[in-house]
């Protein structure tokens, strides 16, 4: 009696689509998230702010193959066209700098 195996001769490669953990944290100047992307470089974020909105995306290939995003509302009170953000050792940090309207500010009270 005869037996066939059947093999698999290509790997298909799965991406999971995830929601990387950020924390946010508030300064006197600016707002700072600070996003886990764990095996991302550079080259593979995608960040963009439109209409308010500030969108994280990321992607890390290989046999594990993960597809990071999400999204956040900015009010006003952040300079859009300031924003920065870098990656290091998996961690996407971005820099959302306040407006100057909204800065603390230490008035001085002087006497009659």
């Amino acid at each position: 009696m005869a037996c066939c195996a059947v093999q698999r001769t290509e790997k298909k490669e799965r991406t999971a689509t995830v929601r990387p953990r950020v924390d946010i944290l508030e300064t006197a100047s600016e707002f700072l998230l600070v996003a886990d992307m764990p095996g991302v470089s550079p080259a593979d974020v995608d960040l963009s702010f439109d209409k308010g909105e500030l969108t994280l995306r990321g992607s890390r290939n290989g046999t594990r193959a993960v597809q990071f995003e999400r999204a956040f509302t900015v009010s006003d009170v952040v300079a859009a066209d300031k924003i920065a953000a870098e990656i290091k050792d998996g961690v996407l940090t971005v820099k959302l700098p306040k407006t100057e309207v909204v800065k603390p500010r230490k008035i001085a009270v002087h006497a009659n």
